[in-house]
């Protein structure tokens, strides 16, 4: 098996405003209806503690139902993905039109800019 060196943005320098802040609450709480929903189509159900065997998760609960800890796990990976966005020039509330001025989904936008920006670092950082 290959070794996996992870090489996340740096995003050490990036500072969130207010508006940005609770962006990253709303999609925190998005992020767990996403997880969550695709674990009960795969069967599992709310339960004490994780039990793998018969597909309990003691955090198939509503986001506002989750202690602090749980909700900082989805509040990180939001918060990396919206400081990466904001470190790439993406206003990470309002996403411009696309060339043809059709206008582009604020995530097909941010996809577009950050693949670019990763196509750019893998190949100086390689």
């Amino acid at each position: 098996m290959a070794t996996h060196t992870p090489k996340p943005i740096d995003t050490s320098t990036v500072v969130l405003n207010n508006a940005q802040w609770r962006l990253i609450e709303q999609l925190a709480a998005h992020a767990h209806d996403v997880w969550a929903k695709k674990r009960m189509e795969d069967g599992w159900q709310h339960g004490p503690a994780r039990n793998d065997q018969i597909k309990a998760h003691p955090s198939l609960v509503p986001y506002d139902e989750l202690p602090d800890c749980e909700k900082d796990y989805d509040r990180v990976m939001v918060d990396q993905v919206i400081k990466a966005a904001v470190g790439h020039g993406i206003d990470a509330l309002h996403a411009p039109a696309d060339a043809t001025g059709a206008g582009r989904s604020a995530v097909g936008h941010w996809l577009a800019r950050l693949k670019a920006g990763f196509s750019n670092r893998n190949t100086t950082q390689n």
